[in-house]
């Protein structure tokens, strides 16, 4: 049992080191304790550790005050790898892009692909080309159209995605562990992360595909609403008269886009609505959606901001989420 409790105590302070390694990038063993409050003595066994498997380096030496010059370490950002890869519609086309980024974010690799339908086979035999290339990857973000439930993916508009299981493939097939993310929930989470989101204000993310059904993510708290079995926000399903496999023009797809915004405002009452829709004329859509408010009261009006940057947003909230796998846990019991 106490050998139970010092090794949790060990790993408690490693994380603490890692910690503040990697928001510090480098540092002095001096300056590792007055940042983790643990002893010079314990710094310099952990440091060694790390040293030792390369997550640290030796530096350069620097001045110390008064002292011997000190020995400065630097963090290997590159020492764990996450692979990172979001399916989704662009232009029209299904399209696949994988990225490998360390963690500082920084992208180390990315290849774009257009696939006509998600293919198994040929998937994780490029998962598999990828690893092989970057061994240092420790963790596999997906960012999939769809919603996963107990583990198999029940809802959505890609046939061949329904009903696989991925992160159980996945951690099969590679040992790693694997994250498995909704689009728009991605999308609204790497608008939120991006840009200064306040915890108490609750943001919506509406996005409109071309060729496929809406869907839609809840951000508020400082996390996304899932709902039961992660369903939450599938608009698609509202009782609107639309086939939405078919393009509408322009004037009544406007004409349903502030229908669904009226009927979330109403439930939610968010404080800002995120709208993605490639191509869509903003001043058209200003116009139409003032008009409609001054037909259709309701108690609050949320800002409703345009935008066209979902896979940008998608891609930087799959980063996100992937990397936040990697982040050590420091325990509650410090």
């Amino acid at each position: 049992m106490e050998k139970a409790s010092n090794n949790l105590m060990k790993e408690i302070n490693m994380n603490l080191v890692r910690r503040a390694m990697k928001q510090t990038g480098v540092a002095t063993k001096p300056q590792l304790a007055s940042l983790t409050g643990l002893s010079v003595v314990t710094i310099t066994s952990l440091v060694k550790e790390l040293l030792d498997i390369g997550e640290l380096s030796e530096d350069e030496t620097v001045p110390s005050n008064g002292g011997r010059p000190a020995l400065t370490y630097r963090y290997n950002y590159d020492f764990s790898l996450a692979l990172v890869i979001y399916l989704n519609e662009k232009q029209g086309n299904d399209v696949m892009v994988a990225t490998v980024v360390n963690l500082q974010e920084a992208i180390l690799w990315r290849e774009e692909y257009c696939i006509p339908l998600f293919e198994q086979k040929p998937f994780y035999e490029l998962i598999s080309l990828i690893i092989g290339n970057h061994p240092s990857i420790k963790v596999i973000g997906i960012g999939i159209p769809g919603q996963s439930v107990d583990g198999e993916i029940k809802v959505t508009s890609h046939e061949l995605l329904q009903g696989v299981r991925m992160i159980e493939d996945l951690q099969a097939r590679f040992g790693l562990p694997v994250v498995l993310e909704n689009d728009v929930n991605a999308a609204l989470i790497g608008y939120c992360a991006q840009n200064e989101t306040e915890e108490n204000q609750c943001i919506l993310g509406v996005y409109f595909p071309k060729s496929y059904a809406p869907g839609m993510g809840i951000y508020t708290g400082g996390k996304v609403v899932r709902g039961k079995d992660g369903l939450a926000g599938e608009i698609k399903y509202l009782p609107i008269d639309v086939d939405w496999k078919r393009p509408l023009e322009s004037e009544k797809f406007i004409e349903v886009v502030c229908t669904i915004i009226h009927m979330v405002n109403v439930i939610l009452a968010p404080d800002k609505i995120v709208l993605y829709r490639s191509q869509m004329d903003k001043d058209t859509w200003n116009r139409s959606w003032e008009a409609y408010k001054n037909e259709h009261f309701m108690p609050s009006n949320p800002e409703v901001i345009v935008l066209d940057s979902f896979h940008e947003d998608f891609e930087a909230g799959m980063r996100w989420l992937t990397l936040k796998e990697l982040e050590p846990s420091i325990s509650e019991f410090r």
